[in-house]
């Protein structure tokens, strides 16, 4: 017996849009820091949000990311680490049509001041506190919470706190950006035993820096270990 599939009937799937939305994250001022656009369209004209925007049919995913930081923010590449957050697709989450968009994390260090374009009429960075409190626009609010837990639980089973860091960095840079991503101060001897004895974690650059009284600070890199084994615990380290 001849088994025939079903026509695709296309009136029974309602066309839907894709969009992309960073969370980018970076330390400025010993505090980590979410970049945040304020809208100047229609919907929530006026409200913050996350960087992002609609994919065109001729891109990927990670060149709309791209584009839509750069006009958005003036950032024209996509710096550092890069990761896919997650997707988020529920009903209502866009007034305007069915909307699915999948979320992208980026940590970078030192990131320079947003130039707002596009349909933003302003970007900024601000403190992670101070967004997450922040009535964001559609649910970028959870978003934005996702991928500062994400941020966090990585620094404690991956190499990717370097990922905030400038190429050559000190002991105690690497712990304030720790401090800084984590909200919690961490015990200086602690935390410079466990970063030094991770096999392959750091290396030493052989030069030094002046970084405050004493004699000067060893300038170290990121190392090849990628996977923190035993992680280095926020409860632990405070």
């Amino acid at each position: 017996m001849r088994v025939t599939s079903p026509v695709h009937d296309e009136s029974a799937h309602p066309p839907f849009a894709v969009t992309v939305d960073l969370v980018v994250l970076t330390v400025r001022d010993d505090a980590l820091q979410a970049l945040l656009v304020t809208r100047g369209e229609e919907p929530f004209r006026g409200r913050r949000a996350l960087p992002g925007g609609f994919v065109r049919p001729d891109e990927d995913l990670p060149r709309a990311a791209s584009r839509e930081l750069t006009e958005e923010t003036g950032v024209r590449r996509i710096p550092a680490h890069l990761e896919q957050l997650a997707t988020y697709g529920a009903p209502d989450r866009d007034p305007r049509m069915r909307v699915v968009s999948v979320a992208y994390l980026v940590m970078a260090p030192r990131l320079p001041d947003p130039k707002p374009g596009g349909d933003a009429a302003a970007a900024e960075w601000v403190p992670v506190a101070e967004a997450m409190a922040a009535d964001l626009a559609f649910d970028h609010g959870t978003i934005l919470r996702d991928g500062v837990e994400r941020a966090r639980a990585k620094l404690e089973y991956t190499s990717l706190g370097t990922a905030f860091c400038q190429p050559e960095f000190t002991i105690s840079e690497l712990r304030r950006v720790y401090e800084a991503v984590w909200g919690v101060p961490i015990d200086p001897r602690n935390f410079h035993r466990k970063v030094t004895s991770t096999q392959g974690l750091l290396e030493n650059t052989g030069h030094t820096l002046i970084d405050g009284p004493g004699r000067p600070a060893t300038l170290y890199r990121r190392g090849r270990t990628t996977q923190l084994v035993p992680p280095i615990t926020r409860e632990a380290q405070a």
